[in-house]
This record gives structure tokens, sequence and C-alpha cells, in this order.
């Protein structure tokens, strides 16, 4: 059964309309719970509406609650609120954050380095290549594939992410977390539930409708350090997650195409406009390097370590290790080291290591090249020696 505050989060979300006063009474009242005991002057006082003033005291049309509660009372679901520790730091900085995340799958994901990648939902051939060799070659570098779910390229990058067996992949929706759209996507909706994550900031139950489809791209640009376009003609959905990711700070990236091809048009005008022109994945992440520090510092705060860092030099040892980085260590050596040799060696997943690997380079542990890991040259490369230092 979800828990009081759960209860209460969910009922905030459910009152709906304008979100940044309930978002400003969960920042004044830290928790779901003390907003809703706050009562109804503290709500008006905080600027609420009639409508949801009358949701929170019960008043309202409520068969929506028992829906979502049971939907949360389920296995691998959450609902993720402004207030909540996990709630993704990237997402805070965008223009209009949501209340609350609704994840169907691992929330876990939503702090891991993303690339959204959109497009035509009907591309050419080419496009379909372009969109799998990409998801996939991002997938096998430990990066969180992202994209909305919807026909065409959306559909290829989530498979062929869920295909590289160690690949992750969210799907930002338009819909409740429970609702399969389009239709036709049911078995794909089900394998990113198990592989990766649902995300949704509408309760269970909500239909497809046409304007909460441009809402959901804003958050898919806000979970991604930068957002790939494939395909697109000159008014698309994607060129709308384009703009939002750059107004978001975020990077923007396009696949050049024919000049006969009205599909390459979009991705031609974001070229004209600034977006990177790439013909390689490794172009992206080697260029996400400053975007991806941002989010390895929050989640280093998140996970409590310490930012210290390690002691450069002649002599200097790594700091202490949890055991998941101790592996990752031990599995390191003076020789620059791929992804897939990483993981055999310290039995985690690439996603995993890619996130570890980024708090560790920027803690001085590491240096990376084209794709490749190694020890920084003037640290102790032994357990024992680490050991010694430690006084241990």
């Amino acid at each position: 059964m979800p828990t009081d505050d759960l209860i209460a989060l969910a009922r905030l979300v459910l009152a709906g309309g304008p979100v940044l006063c309930r978002r400003r009474l969960l920042e004044r009242y830290d928790t779901p719970g003390a907003v809703l005991q706050a009562g109804i002057n503290a709500w008006r006082a905080g600027g609420l509406d009639d409508a949801q003033i009358a949701s929170l005291q019960g008043r309202a049309d409520d068969e929506a609650l028992p829906c979502t509660l049971a939907w949360l009372d389920a296995p691998d679901h959450h609902l993720i609120g402004w207030h909540d520790a996990d709630y993704p730091a990237p997402l805070r900085n965008i223009a209009s954050p949501p209340l609350a995340l609704f994840v169907d799958g691992d929330p876990s994901l939503l702090w891991r380095p993303a690339v959204a990648v959109v497009g035509s939902r009907t591309p050419t051939s080419g496009g379909r290549d372009n969109a799998h060799a990409f998801a996939r070659s991002l997938a096998s570098a430990g990066i969180v594939v992202a994209s909305g779910m919807a026909r065409g390229i959306d559909a290829i990058a989530h498979e062929a992410a869920l295909a590289f067996g160690e690949g992750t992949t969210i799907a930002v929706v338009g819909t409740g977390p429970d609702i399969t759209y389009p239709p036709g996507h049911e078995r794909l909706r089900e394998r990113l539930a198990i592989q990766g994550a649902v995300v949704s900031e509408h309760p269970p139950g909500t239909p497809a409708l046409r304007s909460h489809f441009p809402a959901r791209n804003r958050i898919l640009a806000g979970l991604t350090l930068g957002t790939l376009v494939i395909e697109a003609a000159e008014r698309s959905g994607a060129l709308i997650t384009a703009r939002q990711a750059g107004e978001a700070g975020r990077e923007v990236f396009a696949i050049p195409g024919s000049i006969h091809n009205p599909m390459a048009r979009g991705c031609h005008r974001l070229i004209r406009d600034g977006a990177g022109l790439v013909e390689q994945a490794q172009e992206i992440i080697d260029a996400l390097a400053p975007l991806a520090t941002d989010l390895a510092n929050a989640l280093r705060g998140r996970l409590g370590e310490t930012e210290s860092g390690a002691m450069a030099g002649t002599g200097g040892t790594p700091p202490r290790l949890d055991p998941d980085y101790q592996r990752l260590w031990e599995a390191l050596g003076h020789d620059p080291t791929g992804m897939d040799q990483l993981v055999s060696r310290a039995g985690l997943t690439a996603a995993e290591l890619s996130s570890m690997l980024l708090v560790m380079e920027l803690d001085g542990l590491v240096t990376a090249e084209h794709g490749r890991y190694q020890r920084k040259t003037g640290f102790f490369t032994s357990t024992a020696s680490t050991t010694q230092a430690e006084g241990q």
C-alpha cells in the first residue's frame, strides 16, 4: 500500500491546474503530507485556485485517486515528486519542470547520462539505418537512449537500445504511464518497462491528447544531456524537442541528408541555426562531456559521496572506494580499456560503468580517450597499496 506521503503527493498531482503554485507549496512545507495538513488558508495563500482546493478537500470528482493508488501499489511503479531527492537534477533546470513523474520501471535511469534520439514518424530507409546505428552505439557506450515511443525514429531508437544486451532506454510519454500510444506498441512498452523505464507527468488512465505531446517534449529534452535529430521535416515535433533542448542549455545534434530529401530539411535548418553536425555517435559522446560533469556532480551529492577528489601526483592513492568502485578500479589498467572489456572484468553493466567512470574521471582517478579508459598516471595500481596508504 502506498505511504501516506505518496498518497498526499498523488492528491497534489491530481489537483491539476498550474504547477508552479503546487511546487512552491512543496518547497515551503517540505513534504506532500505537510502541504495537505496546512489547510485551505495556506493553499489559497499559496495561489491555488478554487478547483484545486476543492480537489484537495475531496469535494471534486476523485475517481482518479483509487486508480492512481492501485497503479502505485504494483511492483516497479513509482511516483517521484519535486520535493524528493530522487527527482532528476537536470529536470529541475528547465523552464517548467513537472510537479512529479510517474515511472514504470527503473527510476535510477533518470540520473544516468542520456541522449534523446528523435525524428520523423515516417523515416526513409537511410533514416531508419541511422537511428538504429546511432542508438546502438550510444547504448554500447553506456548512454541511456531516450525517446517518446512514437512510430518511426522513436521506436527504432528504443528497439536498437533494447537489442544491445546491456543497453538501457527510457520513453517519455504524453499519456498516463499505463497507456500504450500509439496502438500497436504494446510489446515495445512492456519491454521498456522491464529493461528501462516509461516516464510520464500524467496520472494513470490519462488518454492521448494533442496538447500533451509538445509538453512531453520539454521533459524529454530536460532529462537528457543532448538531443539528436535523425530526420525531420521543416515542421515537426522533433524540432520542438530540439528547440526546447537548446532553451534548457543542452546540446543539439543533427545528421545531414540529401538536399532532395524533404525529411532532411529540418536537420539542415537546425545545423544552419547552430546545431552540431554529426556523422558518428562518438562525436556526440565527446561533445557532452561538460554537461555530463554537472550530472556527475549532482549524482555524487545524491549518493553522499565526497567531492574531495583524488590526491594526484607521484605516490598519490585513490580515495576509499565502495565495493563496486573498487571492482572497477581493479578492472582498469595502465593501457586503455574499452567498455566491453570493463563490463567483462568488473561484472557490472555498461550503464552502471558509464556513470561510475564519469565520477572517477571528475575525481582525477581515470582518463578517457575515444571511448577507452585507463588509470590516471601517478596513482597506486594495487589494492594492497591503497590499503597501506589508508592505514588499514
